[in-house]
Formats: C-alpha cells, sequence, structure tokens
C-alpha cells in the first residue's frame, strides 16, 4: 500500500447544503428577471427558522420566503417532525444594495479599468484527473455518486428504503499503489438520518444491510472492493435527529465537498448565492474548464489550475499550472501556463459569456458537487415559469430569453481539439 486518499460529501438535506440551496433559487429567481442582477446572499437555517442576509442590487421582484419554504418542500423537509419543515419554518430576510465603490469596480465603464473587472481579489483553483470519467478524483466522485444514489431512492423509489430521511453524509477512502494509480476501495463510510425504530440493534442492522448490498452495488463498481474492505454504515449507532434541528446551516460551508475532495487546492471563495462577477464562483468554473480540457487532450494526467485576480481589474494577475510530474509534453509547467493564456479568455466579462452566467443555471449546482457534472439544456421559459408557481403570483418578467440555456457549461469538452493544436498533440 502506496497511501491512502479520503474524500466526503454531504446530501442536499445537509443543514450547510439547505443553506446553498436556497441562496442559489434566490439567485436564479432574480436573474430570470433581471440577468445583471448583482447578488451576494447568504443563508442560515437551524430549528425553525431560516434567516436569509447579504447585498442585493437587482430590478427583480421576489416573494423571498416564498422560494425559500419551496426550496425546502423540494429537499424534502416536509414533516412537522423534523423540526424544521416547509410550512412552519419562520423566514427572516434581511437584504441590502450592494456597496457602490464594489459596483463601479465591477461595472463596464466604471472605475479605473474601463472593462468589467474582478469583483473581488484572490486566487481560484481548477483540477482534473484521469482517475473517472467525468476527470474528478474518484474519492470524491464515489462519496457523490452514493448520496445521489440515497436521494434518488427517497425521493422516486421509497418502498425500497421507506426509513430514509434527507440528511446524510458519505465517505470513501482510495487506496493508491506506488505509480498514483487507485487500486481498491480501503473504507465507505455512510450516515444516512433516518425514521424512529422500535429497536436500535434492529434498527442498525437493516440500515448496515440496505447500504451494503443495495446503495454501495447500484453506483461502486464491484471490482474496487475487495474482502478488507471495511465499512462503517450510521457509526454514531443512531441518526433520527438531523438536518438544521441537529446543526445549524451556513451558505458556504462546504467548499471542499463543492469542489475536488482535498485533492489539489482551494483558494476559499465559496460559490452559492453569488452571481458570475464575483470571480470566486465563475473564475473557479473557468480553471476547472481549462483544467479538464487539458487532461482530456492529454497534456498530462493531472492538472491544477491557479488564476488570480485584483477588485476591479479585468485582466488576471497570474495563471498557472501544475501538472504534478505528469505532462505529456516537453513543455515545463510555466511553458504550458503560457500557452493556455493564450488559448483561454480568463477576463471575468469573457467567462460570464463563455458559459452563460447571467441566466438562472446556479440552483442545479447547489447539491452534489459543482464539477464533475453532466452539461445538459433546459428552456428558460421553463424555469421562468417554475419561479413564478414558486412565487404564487404572476410577476412582469423583464427578460424572456426563448433560447435554450445550458447548465455545468463549464464541464465541456469544446477545447480539446484548440488545446491539441495548440501542444502539437
Amino acid at each position: 500500500m502506496a497511501y491512502l486518499f479520503t474524500s466526503e460529501s454531504v446530501s442536499e438535506g445537509h443543514p450547510d447544503k439547505v443553506s446553498d440551496q436556497i441562496s442559489d433559487a434566490i439567485l436564479d429567481a432574480m436573474l430570470s428577471q433581471d440577468p445583471a442582477s448583482r447578488v451576494a446572499c447568504e443563508t442560515l437555517v437551524t430549528t425553525g427558522l431560516v434567516v436569509v442576509a447579504g447585498e442585493i442590487t437587482t430590478k427583480a421582484y421576489v416573494e423571498v420566503p416564498d422560494i425559500v419554504r419551496a426550496t425546502i418542500e423540494k429537499i424534502g423537509y416536509t414533516k412537522a417532525e423534523y423540526r424544521f419543515d416547509a410550512d412552519s419554518c419562520g423566514v427572516m430576510v434581511t437584504l441590502h444594495s450592494q456597496s457602490p465603490d464594489i459596483a463601479q469596480g465591477v461595472n463596464e465603464g466604471q472605475g479605473l479599468d474601463k472593462e468589467q473587472g474582478a469583483g473581488d481579489q484572490g486566487m481560484m483553483f481548477g483540477y482534473a484527473t484521469k482517475e473517472t470519467p467525468e476527470y474528478m478524483p474518484m474519492a470524491l466522485a464515489f462519496s457523490h455518486r452514493l448520496l445521489r444514489e440515497l436521494a434518488r431512492i427517497r425521493k422516486e423509489e421509497s418502498q425500497t428504503i421507506p426509513y430514509l430521511r434527507p440528511d446524510a453524509k458519505a465517505q470513501v477512502t482510495i487506496e493508491y499503489n506506488d505509480n498514483n494509480e487507485p487500486v481498491r476501495i480501503h473504507t465507505i463510510v455512510i450516515s444516512t438520518q433516518h425514521d424512529d425504530f422500535d429497536s436500535e440493534e434492529a434498527m442498525l442492522a437493516k440500515i448496515r444491510k440496505d447500504m451494503i448490498e443495495i446503495v454501495i452495488p447500484r453506483v461502486i463498481p464491484a471490482n474496487l472492493i475487495d474482502a478488507n474492505t471495511i465499512y462503517h454504515i450510521n457509526p454514531t449507532g443512531k441518526f433520527v435527529i438531523g438536518g438544521p434541528h441537529g446543526d445549524a446551516g451556513l451558505t458556504g460551508r462546504k467548499i471542499i465537498v463543492d469542489t475536488y475532495g482535498g485533492k489539489g487546492a482551494h483558494g476559499g471563495g465559496a460559490f452559492s448565492g453569488k452571481d458570475a462577477s464575483k470571480v470566486d464562483r465563475s473564475a473557479a468554473y473557468a480553471a476547472r474548464h481549462v483544467a479538464k480540457n487539458l487532461v482530456a487532450a492529454g497534456v498530462a494526467d493531472e492538472i491544477l489550475v491557479q488564476v488570480a485576480y485584483a477588485i476591479g481589474v479585468s485582466k488576471p494577475v497570474s495563471l498557472t499550472i501544475n501538472t504534478y510530474g505528469t505532462a505529456k509534453v516537453q513543455l515545463n509547467d510555466g511553458e504550458i501556463a503560457t500557452r493556455v493564456s493564450e488559448i483561454f479568455d480568463m477576463r471575468p466579462k469573457a467567462i460570464v459569456e463563455r458559459f452563460g452566467l447571467t441566466n438562472p443555471i446556479f440552483s442545479e449546482t447547489a447539491a452534489y458537487g459543482h464539477m464533475g457534472r453532466e452539461p445538459f439544456t433546459r428552456e428558460v421559459e421553463m424555469m421562468i415559469a417554475e419561479v413564478e408557481e414558486n412565487n404564487q403570483h404572476k410577476t412582469e418578467v423583464r427578460r424572456k430569453v426563448k433560447k435554450a440555456v445550458e447548465f455545468f457549461g463549464w464541464e465541456r469538452l469544446d477545447y480539446v481539439d484548440k488545446v491539441k493544436q495548440a501542444f502539437g498533440l
């Protein structure tokens, strides 16, 4: 055994993820009416209460409490016994407008740099690896898969495992060999919230059996599991109290779950509740797009991209590449970075346009990872109708875009040919 590496994921019912989904639902509701909305929306959830705070500048009119309750209902908190549910929770809203000092640095034509500048200083990272088909670290990819399957069973196949509640966590440990290749799953940890049982011993045995015999085989390749694989299933013995009643939740507190599970690096900025003028979000998506296309093109087997900005300035202050010694081209990492800067336009305005980040596409990202997802398209009119329905009244939508918009556009492999040409591959 050369080494072990572990990553975790949390379900959509985890209190921090409840907060992320509420913040992104509010963002999407505003973008559906006013694509120029500037949103920095933070959410706190706890027993029977949701607090929404932040800085928002928009022409949109949104009934925030209605969006909050619709999101909570969609997640599955619909019973009073959870001590946090869509119908009865209190909703407190405290929002104010964005600082004009920040706005002039971001708005095109204002500030010292007349191009659209970065919404803040900072560094963002993107990562990709050949370990999985989605070019994601295996430990995180498998953790996400386990929880997505749990959620699917809970919502669509409840007769199979009828006791599931929304809150859950998963953790997978991968064993690597001396060549840095994943060879087997060392440990799987699953903690799922559940209904109460008369017998705690019988409950734990039932949950363990269902996780090992039903959930895990559906999403984890059998060849990676052996007789020595360790399972920790609900290791505390009981998980009835969960969600926001069990722990308070906050937007932006699961940044490693949202990205690469601890592989590569993280600049520290959260994503959910922020519009695309915040490079914490948009540039992290762009860096992932760069890394994924480079790996797919064969530049290296594993790549970390760092990009950094100064607030109000459009051009990045730096772009750095780390291939971890896996490069397949006769260039050092600095030379690779120079060519990458010529291929990919990393100015904030270009990033927003490349991925359509003024469209209401962010709620889909708020659980089970912002990276490693399959791109798809959907008609904007359908989303606008959903927003209006959730608001429980008809609003005058300022801009109805009739073309299909793309979700997870940063996961496209649309620059592979350009990369191959630039690197002679």
